[in-house]
């Protein structure tokens, strides 16, 4: 089946909602800042819902704290898989080759 694509689909169907006059103003003023129209937003919105098969934010009271906890979690699985890759002594790579490698100039 092929993926669905908010920006690549026919617009052929309506959506409207009510908001409140000064709220609408407010989100639309964040959403200029960051350079794309509330229709942008909700657009992108959908698409993530799309990617995720899911609502694609965690809503809770602590949010915030939440979303830290998922980061860490995926954080440490990466390092650990990093560290789990690791065969022998010759598979490591040492700060400065690293550096090097990223075109960092000591």
């Amino acid at each position: 089946m092929e993926r669905l694509n908010v920006t690549s689909a026919p617009k052929t169907g309506t959506f409207q909602m009510r908001i409140n006059p000064e709220i609408k103003r407010e989100v639309e003023r964040i959403y200029a800042d960051c350079g794309m129209t509330l229709t942008d937003a909700i657009n992108i919105f959908i698409q993530q819902t799309l990617n995720a098969g899911a609502l694609p934010l965690i809503v809770t009271s602590n949010s915030k704290e939440a979303l830290r906890n998922q980061a860490m979690a995926k954080l440490m699985t990466e390092i650990q898989a990093g560290r789990d890759s690791v065969k022998s002594e010759s598979d490591w790579v040492s700060e400065d080759e690293m550096l090097e490698h990223f075109g960092v100039k000591l």
